[in-house]
């Protein structure tokens, strides 16, 4: 009893039992489609007006990008508002970002394509396509977190190396994300017409909702400051 004070001061302090544990994996996807359904419906409909011009469907792209990154950060999410500001002060990043993904994913299937038939008549060319195959998997896996990056305010070449880095070392996080980013849109496009309220309602948000959820942990450290921006000039 003498030493019972000491005692208690050299252990670590005890958890709080009294606050709810932070709801993570399925419980959370689902908290976040619940609470931000109508939000999910509006990003959808937006990125939809937004491809009307195929020339504006970079910017769209990435003005749902950053609205759904918000939505899964718990981030105030003003669709409408936001997507303006997207459009009207970050087009050029908007068609970075799909130009840095576009370009490598086109150049390289269509080398696949053209060295998987002539590796028939010369074997050899299983080198060039392995080469193609290695750049198409590798840019699919980091786009998402190349989306992240840029709209963090990081540089490009800084978000490129990164996004890269990523894709490569985290694939039980990117491997999921690029399934269901690309993926789920590609089979309701295959289906449609009979995907077509599916596409008009969430067939876009919700694939891309997804594959942010997925990477959210990935890029909690290297796209924060987004997040401190955003939250320090909330009103």
């Amino acid at each position: 009893m003498f030493f019972q004070s000491d005692y208690r001061d050299l252990m670590p302090p005890e958890p709080e039992t009294g606050a709810p544990a932070e709801k993570t994996g399925l419980r959370r996807f689902l908290e976040i489609v619940g609470t931000q359904c109508g939000a999910l419906l509006k990003v959808n409909l937006l990125f939809l007006l937004g491809c009307v011009p195929l020339v504006t469907l970079p910017l769209s792209l990435f003005a749902m990008n950053r609205e759904i990154r918000r939505i899964v950060q718990d981030l105030p999410v003003q669709c409408l508002r936001d997507y303006w500001e997207t459009f009207r002060r970050d087009w050029k990043r908007g068609y970075l970002a799909f130009l840095l993904t576009a370009l490598p994913l086109g150049v390289a299937g269509c080398g696949m394509w053209f060295y998987l038939g002539c590796a028939a008549s010369n074997p050899l060319l299983l080198l060039p396509f392995l080469v193609c195959s290695t750049v198409f998997l590798v840019t699919l896996l980091s786009s998402g977190c190349l989306y992240g990056l840029l709209d963090s305010g990081r540089s490009v070449k800084e978000a490129v190396r990164l996004a890269v880095l990523l894709g490569v070392a985290k694939p039980l996080r990117t491997v999921p994300a690029a399934l269901c980013g690309y993926g789920l849109p590609v089979l309701a496009v295959l289906f449609f017409p009979l995907s077509g309220l599916y596409l008009l309602l969430i067939g876009f948000s919700l694939p891309c909702l997804l594959g942010n959820f997925y990477l959210r942990t990935v890029l909690r450290r290297y796209a924060g400051r987004e997040e401190a921006t955003d939250s320090g000039g909330a009103e």
